[in-house]
């Protein structure tokens, strides 16, 4: 296929229509290239309809033919850039091709692929994939070409168009400069005759007849008139002259030449183009015939030797006779050893007889002895049979082969929490010995569905809501039990009924609990699809214990809390969030700091942020907006356009801060403040580009919280 590509092909024909293009016919027949000559209305030019010529050969023919040529300019340079993507195309293409060709040719050379008739006619198909690789570097490289000289080409028009532009504009300039000047002369003249004919006929009225030595009589104005008007009728005369010679020279000359000159620009810039299109179109065919070729060969299908189509090298595979080479290839390993029984000494009788069939480990020989001694009272049973190993042993194999699994904790609807009274409040007070035999599921169950199981039943509203404040909730019944019976439900029975009371002792903070059901770090998809909660747990715990005891302090949010109590609250998330009840201040050590720091850390840890990465360009964008109201509805829109769990968790902390918002007087935490304490962990963290972004970051979260019963007023 290299030679398929050959520029030599074209070049007679695209000589031929440059040529053709470079030497019209002139514009009329009467003007010639060198010596312009009066242009006739009879004279009709060969090949343009007479509308057409009209229009070239008036006032408006250069501007009109200049804006063709620089259409035509355009175009070129288009379809040029058009060829270089499409060489590049091609040649990446045809790279790729090569290496992937070469990569499988190289695997073939290994030990782990099939060999014989499978490689040979692999290779094969490569080696037609190499000659297709080659027909599309040969196709890049005849683009390239193509596109190299449409440059060119469009670079030279371009330099004719200013040229051309620059001479015909000058030469209409200068015929439309001396007829404005002619009719300057004449709107002077006809003035002065004006004046004149009023002096001479004795209507003076307005008539200046003043000079330097006084007043003038009517003789000395009317002579001064008469010499004025001769004067401006020898210019008018002169000024028609000029503009005459000008227009006669733009008509037989100036216009004819920059017409013929640019109409000759257009036809081979035109010209050209269509010669490069007609390469491309069969620069194509040549390529898909040349792959077509390579694929399917045009030989005869009975001659033998001539080569084979793609279908055909891949029908030559044959995998019987490759598996039975292969297999055949194998060294036939040594015969294996006889398969007998023998007893191991230590379990021959011991009151064997010394007989030359004793000392043989025959089994039928041992069998036929021990009959004999079982038949003289002297043997002693030794054989050993399915089922009679001793009971113990049997039933503490089934005890440990099949190990009694208690039954996995249901997940509950939204609020619910699964039980964890059993397994976790429940610490026996003695150390006891399990007993060996096999419990059945039933003591399982019972053992989980006890009493003191979850604080929450099937069907029983959560006891805080993320979406109301806490001085608007009505008492729940899990509220009403505790307030009648002094015990929180779910509460362990080894425990006081007052040991769980507000403002009491709360049992010792558990450090390095195993991450049970982690929390931290996990997307809020996963924790929704977990947990079967719209807001995750601690998000909601963290809330309640600010919405109930934070309010009032002073720099919330703010303020960062103990590093040592936010470790152990995380791990206690990390280790089962449904244990954990902020109501109770002994909870979180009576720093609630540490809870609002505990709640920052969260949306920080969060792999993708509250705000999601997807998103960050649409609110980033949205609060360049310099108007308030239009800035609120299109982050409004970006809330709306959040996952599920993103926007029932965005909503729950937004009204949450705005109630912080409404005790600015004592927290002093504005919206402005808790913008600027939210933003980085909400957004995500400002790295790279986005530390620039810290300033619309804040301005993002302070109209939220500003706009915040706007925004969601409709949930």
């Amino acid at each position: 296929m290299s030679g398929e590509y050959n520029r030599s092909e074209f070049n007679g024909a695209e000589g031929d229509a440059l040529n053709g293009a470079s030497a019209p016919s002139s514009p009329n027949p009467n003007i010639s290239a060198t010596t312009p000559g009066p242009i006739t209305s009879t004279s009709p030019r060969v090949g343009i309809p007479k509308n057409v010529e009209d229009v070239m050969y008036s006032d408006v023919g250069i501007t009109t033919l200049l804006s063709r040529l620089k259409q035509s300019v355009a175009s070129a340079r288009d379809f040029a850039a058009f060829l270089k993507k499409r060489s590049t195309l091609e040649e990446e293409q045809a790279t790729g091709l090569r290496r992937l060709v070469r990569t499988q040719q190289d695997a073939l050379k290994r030990v782990e692929v099939k060999a014989g008739s499978y490689a040979a006619q692999v290779a094969e198909v490569m080696r037609v994939h190499e000659r297709m690789a080659e027909n599309g570097m040969q196709f890049a490289l005849s683009l390239h070409q193509m596109h190299e000289d449409l440059n060119e080409l469009s670079t030279n028009m371009e330099r004719g168009r200013k040229q051309w532009k620059h001479e015909g504009l000058d030469a209409e300039k200068r015929a439309s400069d001396a007829e404005a000047a002619m009719l300057k002369a004449k709107s002077r003249y006809d003035a002065l005759a004006e004046d004149y004919d009023r002096a001479r006929t004795g209507d003076t009225k307005g008539s200046r007849r003043i000079g330097l030595k006084g007043p003038k009589s009517a003789e000395q104005y009317e002579s001064d008139l008469l010499k004025k008007t001769q004067l401006a009728d020898q210019e008018y005369d002169e000024k028609v002259r000029q503009a005459s010679s000008q227009r006669e020279t733009l008509l037989n000359s100036d216009r004819p030449r920059a017409v013929k000159a640019l109409l000759e620009l257009i036809r081979e810039c035109d010209s050209a183009l269509t010669l490069q299109l007609q390469k491309f179109a069969t620069f194509n065919e040549k390529l898909l015939l040349g792959n077509g070729l390579a694929v399917t060969p045009l030989t005869d299908r009975d001659a033998a030797g001539g080569p084979k189509s793609l279908r055909d090298t891949v029908l030559d595979i044959d995998n019987d006779t490759d598996f039975n080479a292969f297999v055949r290839s194998q060294k036939l390993p040594p015969p294996p050893a006889e398969i007998k029984y023998q007893r191991h000494p230590s379990l021959a009788p011991k009151t064997q007889l010394p007989t030359p069939a004793a000392t043989t480990n025959d089994r039928s020989v041992s069998g036929g002895w021990a009959q004999q001694q079982q038949q003289s009272g002297l043997g002693v049973n030794t054989a050993v049979t399915p089922g009679s190993q001793p009971a113990s042993t049997n039933n503490r194999h089934d005890f440990f082969a099949a190990p009694v699994v208690p039954p996995s904790r249901p997940s509950g609807e939204y609020g619910q929490r699964p039980s964890t009274a059993g397994r976790f409040d429940q610490q026996p007070s003695s150390p006891q010995v399990q007993s060996p035999n096999v419990q059945s599921p039933n003591s399982f169950a019972s053992r989980y569905n006890s009493p003191a199981g979850p604080p929450y039943g099937a069907g029983a509203a959560p006891p805080y809501p993320s979406d109301v404040h806490p001085a608007e909730r009505s008492i729940t019944p899990y509220q009403q039990q505790q307030q009648s019976t002094g015990i929180i439900p779910g509460a362990s029975p080894l425990t006081s009924p007052n040991s769980r009371q507000y403002g009491s002792q709360a049992p010792a903070p558990q450090h390095n609990l195993p991450p049970l059901r982690p929390v931290f770090g996990v997307s809020l998809d996963e924790l929704f699809n977990r947990d079967q909660i719209a807001v995750p747990l601690v998000v909601v715990q963290c809330i309640l214990a600010v919405d109930t005891f934070g309010l009032d302090v002073e720099g919330i949010y703010r303020l960062s809390g103990t590093a040592s109590h936010i470790s152990t609250l995380k791990s206690q998330f990390d280790h089962d969030s449904s244990r954990i009840d902020f109501r109770n201040p002994a909870a979180f050590m009576h720093d609630v700091n540490s809870v609002a720091t505990l709640l920052k850390q969260f949306f920080r840890d969060l792999p993708d942020p509250l705000f999601t990465h997807a998103g960050y360009s649409t609110f980033i964008d949205a609060a360049k907006i310099e108007s308030d109201e239009q800035r609120r509805d299109a982050l409004h829109q970006g809330i709306n356009d959040l996952p599920d769990p993103n926007y029932a968790t965005l909503r729950a902390l937004v009204l949450h801060l705005n109630r912080v918002m409404q005790n600015e007087g004592r927290n002093r935490m504005s919206s402005s403040n808790l913008a600027v304490c939210f933003a980085p962990s909400l957004m995500g963290t400002q790295t790279g580009p986005q530390i620039a972004d810290a300033g619309l970051q804040a301005r993002v979260l302070d109209t939220i919280l500003v706009n915040a019963t706007a925004i969601f007023d409709d949930d």
